[in-house]
């Protein structure tokens, strides 16, 4: 099946410093110590990667998420729970936002 996001391309990921490689090296610098150990564990890391992936719609990134949270032991269902807090985070978001619509129409009403 043909998609617009070819899942081949994730793994061509590390190429696109090919032209700018300073920063290709910065960024990559600062994307691997974010998953190194710290106050959380990289396995919890993971997971809000995966979550964070869902939210801004990267298949790549849940792609590699997905895996990484299956090598490192987080199960189906965490997963899912972690996707289900994601879809409310943006749900809220978008509805919170609709006080600005309210507010709107309250300054707006005679």
């Amino acid at each position: 099946m043909e998609t617009y996001y070819n899942p081949e391309d994730l793994a061509k990921f590390g190429t696109i410093g090919e032209k700018a490689s300073e920063l290709s090296e910065k960024f990559f610098a600062y994307y691997n110590a974010v998953f190194e150990e710290g106050a959380l564990t990289a396995r919890e890391k993971s997971l809000i990667a995966l979550a964070v992936a869902h939210t801004v719609q990267c298949p790549y990134c849940i792609d590699a998420y997905t895996n990484d949270c299956l090598d490192k032991g987080v199960s189906e269902e965490q997963m899912t729970e972690a996707v289900h807090v994601a879809a409310a985070i943006r749900g809220g978001a978008s509805l919170v936002h609709g006080v600005q619509m309210k507010n709107i129409v309250k300054k707006l009403e005679f």
